[in-house]
């Protein structure tokens, strides 16, 4: 049966499907790029190709070719904490800046073959990353399908930028701070707090089910005379996460979350936290760093039982964390993902730099889970962390009329445990965003009239190659584009753009 005319094929010799757990030969897939979804997959009989291929055939052989990555805890308005802590750039940086270095990190973030974020909160920010996510899906700028959850919940005092100097706060002697959370408390209060998320945007409600939140008792150390408490706790953590919500606030949460099918994510550092958080219903926990109450193989029961996703956040653990309870943390993931726990790969992405999200997957395999499993983690297990059917969308697995997300890889990650950064093809909605390993992303430039109605033919087949209206589609002869490239010289300043891309320099390719 001979192609439609108004698809565009992508050509695989190896293909991984999320569904089967399996890596499937030469596989075609034909995309629509008016819906930018998938119109037919069909395999054939023989890894070979007609020659020549025509300018709607994308070859992909000899590559390994995934569904677009899925992070699912992320940070857009965030960058390294080894930069600046994040509570420093919650209370210094201004909102310009950040809102430039998330433009970055969503271009960084897309190179890196991630076509969607679950942004688990602007820290400080208000819901400007439902902003952020519109400029996206309007093509304003590059970057992941987003879904956002403007600011999580948390109880009065619970999470909050903390300083010693509030003297006299509000007047002319105190200092004010941004607002890191929608502040709730009771059940009143916690259903009028997710009734103003949905009003302001949220894909994800988010809720703080546990903080460090009794800091200001025993201050962080500083430096300077005096800055160093002398005798701190030695009975306890000097500064422990504890419970901001009780049970039936929390079941309060998912309940009126429900009454808008909109998922519910809860951040839980204590494995006590987060067997509440699955009593109540949540769709996901994050972390769940600690194991003080001892209560691990129950809090993973109530998951297997509930369905309840955990999204382990080891990348944060490795920044974070001495090295014997960053591996207490990946052998609790395996313990979990044994038990038959699902696991969603997000790097709480943001605490280190947007463009490495793939070493959450890489330390899942370290930990001894399957590649297999590691890749559904990333794709088809992110699409039911982003809400389902409820996100409005269907991606991370090859189907008819699913999202025409593709990434394809250099190197099999099966044999290479580095394989999953050599992201060298990344289409998202029917659109190439980087091919040959360099991005392909620049904005068409405005054009003087007359310049417009000569390139308007072109346009159907620009657009779905993923260049400008007056640009040379994919597979063309000859190609002349403006592109960016990376540097593979890393500025601090840029903090933003991953292995490949962390600065630019502008080339006719």
């Amino acid at each position: 049966m001979p192609p439609n005319r108004s698809t565009l094929t992508v050509h695989t010799s190896l293909l991984f499907d999320p569904i089967q757990k399996a890596f499937l030969e030469n596989v075609s897939v034909e995309i629509n790029p008016q819906t930018g979804a998938i119109a037919r997959l069909h395999h054939r009989n023989t890894p070979d190709l007609p020659s020549p291929l025509s300018k709607r055939d994308i070859d992909l052989r000899g590559k390994v070719v995934l569904p677009g990555f899925v992070d699912s805890h992320t940070h857009i308005f965030l960058h390294s904490d080894k930069e600046r802590f994040h509570s420093h750039q919650m209370r210094d940086e201004s909102p310009v800046e950040r809102t430039v270095r998330a433009t970055n990190h969503a271009r960084a973030a897309l190179l890196a073959g991630f076509t969607t974020y679950r942004d688990l909160g602007t820290e400080a920010l208000g819901n400007a990353d439902a902003s952020l996510r519109d400029c996206v899906n309007r093509g304003l700028i590059p970057g992941p399908r987003m879904f956002v959850a403007t600011e999580a919940l948390a109880s009065s005092g619970g999470y909050e930028i903390r300083t010693e100097n509030k003297l006299a706060r509000g007047s002319v002697l105190g200092l004010e701070l941004p607002r890191a959370a929608d502040i709730v408390d009771g059940v009143v209060g916690v259903r009028q707090g997710v009734r103003r998320r949905v009003g302001e945007g949220a894909d994800v409600i988010k809720f703080y089910g546990d903080y460090r939140r009794r800091v200001m008792r025993f201050p962080p150390d500083v430096q300077g005379p005096g800055g160093r408490l002398l005798f701190p706790p030695d009975r306890r953590d000097r500064n422990p996460a504890v419970l901001l919500f009780s049970q039936e606030e929390m079941d309060a949460i998912v309940d009126e979350a429900r009454l808008a099918d909109v998922p519910v994510a809860a951040h839980a550092a204590e494995t006590r936290t987060a067997l509440m958080a699955a009593r109540a219903g949540v769709t996901s926990v994050e972390h769940v760093f600690v194991d003080g109450a001892g209560c691990m193989g129950e809090m993973m029961e109530e998951m297997v039982r509930r369905g309840t996703i955990w999204v382990p956040t080891l990348s944060t653990a490795e920044e974070g964390f001495e090295e014997e309870k960053f591996e207490r943390c990946k052998a609790a993931a395996k313990r979990a993902f044994d038990k038959g726990v699902r696991l969603a790969a997000g790097g709480d992405t943001g605490v280190f730099n947007h463009g490495l999200n793939s070493r959450e997957m890489e330390i899942m395999m370290e930990a001894g889970i399957p590649v297999e499993d590691v890749l559904v983690a990333g794709t088809y297990t992110g699409w039911h962390a982003c809400g389902g059917d409820a996100s409005g969308f269907r991606f991370g697995w090859w189907d008819k009329g699913n999202r025409a997300d593709i990434v394809a890889l250099d190197a099999d990650p099966r044999k290479d445990a580095k394989a999953l950064r050599k992201v060298s093809f990344v289409m998202k909605d029917g659109r190439v965003w980087k091919r040959d390993g360099r991005p392909v992303d620049m904005i068409a430039a405005t054009q003087w009239p007359e310049e417009a109605e000569v390139s308007d033919a072109e346009e159907p087949i620009a657009r779905a190659s993923g260049l400008g209206s007056n640009a040379v589609p994919y597979g063309g002869p000859n190609p002349t584009v403006l592109s960016i490239r990376g540097s593979r010289n890393p500025t601090p300043a840029a903090s933003d753009v991953g292995w490949e891309t962390d600065s630019f320099d502008v080339k006719l390719g």
